[in-house]
């Protein structure tokens, strides 16, 4: 079973399961997208995680559960404890009482070190309930996804990207289906928090080059002190709420440091920038 499957990364371990021929369900609330992936209707479960009502029952005969769900921008007036947390928390206590061997959950790279930002509070939250569930389990925690770089390329579009300080923290993000692949390679394995990353590591200068070329712009990088991102953060906490300001203090914080994982995958970071640099450009 996956939950969150019509989600970036979910939409991806879908395709993967059916291209290995495994016995797969999907579980979400929007269940037309799970057809378009090509799931037939007796695979689609229609569930509101965030309503443990809507499950009951719905997790029997399943063996291994893998769950995605999670939010970058809080909407619908859900907060990331009700997600993040309580919603996996959901999926957690109905896989205890239907049997379930073992819940694959997918967390974030350096998660346990970034407990004060309010994502990865209610991330981690939810891996110490899971590793204490008595239940099997792997948790998976990946570099940030090729779909999160498109912040470079929006910048990128304008003819300058803006980094803060040296910009030359190195990171390896990784596409949705080299994680998906990674996943299923390592579905067997138990009691386990394994790092996943793409097969490019970058400096934050070097990706904003790759932007750049991607839209055919000349090399403008300007490079801002440190103390301005500090200052936004802190801004940001103290005259917004966590749903304004969540998504910027985890970006923010995630580009003032190296973020490497193992290398996985085949994917490059610079085909990707080119790629959709051409579709925006055939949206003009």
């Amino acid at each position: 079973m996956i939950a969150g499957a019509t989600g970036y990364l979910g939409s991806h371990l879908v395709r993967e399961s059916i291209k290995r021929n495994y016995q797969v369900k999907a579980v979400a609330r929007n269940t037309a997208k799970l057809t378009q992936l090509g799931l037939q209707p007796g695979q689609i479960v229609h569930a509101e995680v965030t309503m443990p009502e809507t499950l009951e029952g719905r997790l029997e005969g399943i063996d291994i559960l893998i769950s995605t769900v999670g939010i970058t921008r809080q909407k619908d007036g859900l907060t990331y404890m009700d997600v993040d947390y309580k919603a996996n928390l959901n999926l957690l206590h109905e896989a205890g009482r239907a049997g379930v061997k073992k819940m694959i959950y997918v967390s974030a790279l350096n998660g346990q070190a970034m407990r004060h930002l309010k994502i990865m509070q209610a991330k981690e939250m939810f891996a110490d309930e899971l590793k204490a569930s008595g239940l099997d389990y792997l948790i998976i925690r990946p570099n940030g996804f090729f779909s999160d770089m498109k912040d470079f390329l929006d910048m990128a579009k304008t003819g300058r990207v803006y980094l803060f300080g040296h910009g030359n923290y190195k990171l390896n993000p990784i596409h949705g289906e080299d994680l998906a692949q990674f996943i299923f390679d390592h579905i067997d394995e138990s009691g386990r928090e394994m790092d996943a990353g793409g097969p490019d590591l970058l400096t934050q200068n070097e990706i904003a080059q790759l932007a750049l070329e991607a839209h055919h712009q000349p090399l403008k990088i300007t490079h801002l002190p440190d103390w301005t991102r500090r200052l936004t953060v802190s801004i940001l906490r103290t005259f917004t709420s966590s749903k304004t300001y969540g998504p910027y203090e985890f970006f923010l914080s995630m580009m003032a440091q190296d973020n490497i994982a193992p290398r996985s995958g085949v994917h490059r970071l610079k085909t990707f920038f080119m790629n959709q640099a051409d579709d925006i450009q055939r949206d003009y």
